[in-house]
Parts: C-alpha cells; structure tokens; sequence
C-alpha cells in the first residue's frame, strides 16, 4: 500500500545510523511550523482552484502526520495506527446517525457530542481545546464562537458595529506604544467580532484583500519609472488599476 511505502521511507529517512541527517536532528517543535505551512500550501491550491498542485500538497501534508508519527513511535508514545484508530473512533462517535442507532443527527448532534466530549476533559471551560497554534483571526473567532455558545454574545450586528467605532477611537487616544499595541489588538478583536455577525469568516475575508492588493500592486508597479513618481501619482495608478479590476470582475 501506498501508505506503509511512506511509512517505510520515513523509518529509513530517520535511521539513527544509516538515516538522513536533516531527518534525524528533527523533533515535534522543530516539524510543527512545516506542518502548518503545508495546510496553508493545501488551503492556497484550493483557493487557485489548482488540482494538480492539491494532489501534491495533500501529499506533503501526509508526510507531516507519518513525521510525527514515526518521532512518537521512535519514543515510544504512539504508533500511526493509534492516530488512524483514535480519528476512525472520533469519527464513528460524532456520527451515531450514520454508525449507531441515533435517529437524528447533522451538525447540532456533532456539536452536542463534541460537548459532552470537553465536559469529560479536565478542562470545564467553554474555551478548552481552543489550539494556541491557530492563525490569531481564526482563534479570535473560535474563542467567540465557543463564547457564543453559552449566551455570551451580542443579539444582533450592531453591538459588534458600535463596539469597533469604540476600540477604535481608544486607539487614536493613546500616545505609548505599549498601549497602542493593546488598542490595536482589542480593534481586530472586535473586527473578527464584527466579520462572525456578518456570518464572514475574517481569515478569507483578509485573504482577499491580500489577493486584492497584491494584484494591483504588481500592476502598478510595471509602470516605467514607477518608483520616482510622486505619491499623488502613485495613487493615481492604483486607482486606475482599481477601476480595471473592478471592471474585470463585472
């Protein structure tokens, strides 16, 4: 199979004698931030609609769970069947409509079976289990979402609309960057506050603008001479390529 070939190329890769010597200095800490940029690299082939490219990234991002895998059975932790096993039994016990004799199921049952779940950890809050390694606009609108749950959230888009004007001008009152650093912080805050009310996930939505800005730029930049031109000038191509893409668009 496929997989016990991958499996078999990591066990030699990580041979303390005959391994690879990059393979073999790694540990969880040092693999995790390719594990995180490899589920970026698979989000961005989605996002360009590149399937080809998908095929290869999903590939990459296999590698990173039989990485891991291979490091805690080295250490004696847990083996890749534990980590197929403990999804396969996740997955069969969030979905008791499909594998037991539940006779209703969908999102809500997940969500009260993922409840139940958090209430049996040691951690009672409503925010456990909330990763530290998440994208800081993801974990800002998961904290909220897990907040929400319990009741503790605005009743309509106002609250969250009236609560940016407010961080907002906090920010422009303080003069100590310390402090600005803190405003700015609580402004994004309620921003992805704002985006969850306006059912906008905030991470696509800057995505975007990302894809916007990074469009238009490139465009304006090929303009001879384009970086002696004054400001005013500048600005004036931006909008030109503004009005371009928008028309594109349309």
């Amino acid at each position: 199979m496929s997989l016990d070939r991958l499996r078999e190329i990591m066990r030699r890769l990580r041979d303390p004698v005959s391994g690879c010597e990059w393979d073999t200095a790694q540990t969880f800490d040092t693999i995790a931030p390719y594990t995180i940029e490899e589920a970026y690299e698979v989000a961005d082939a989605i996002a360009r609609q590149d399937m080809e490219s998908l095929a290869d990234e999903l590939g990459d991002l296999q590698l990173q769970v039989v990485f891991h895998a291979r490091m805690a059975e080295e250490a004696g932790l847990f083996t890749l069947e534990d980590i197929l096993n403990r999804i396969s039994d996740k997955m069969e016990r969030r979905h008791p409509h499909i594998f037991g004799d539940a006779a209703h199921g969908g999102h809500r049952l997940w969500e009260i079976i993922k409840a139940e779940e958090r209430a049996a950890s040691p951690d009672k809050s409503a925010l456990a289990g909330v990763a530290l390694a998440l994208p800081a606009l993801e974990r800002a609108a998961k904290l909220q979402r897990r907040a929400a749950r319990t009741g503790f959230d605005w009743p309509d888009v106002s609250g969250p609309r009236a609560k940016v004007d407010e961080e907002l001008a906090e920010l422009d009152a303080e003069t100590e960057h310390h402090r600005k650093l803190e405003e700015l912080g609580d402004l994004l805050f309620a921003v992805v506050n704002l985006a969850r009310h306006l059912n906008v996930e905030p991470e696509t939505a800057l995505r975007e603008a990302n894809r916007k800005f990074e469009q238009r730029f490139r465009a304006i930049e090929r303009e001879p001479g384009f970086e002696d031109l004054s400001l005013d000038e500048k600005e004036a191509l931006w909008v030109r390529a503004k009005e371009t893409q928008a028309d594109s668009i349309a």
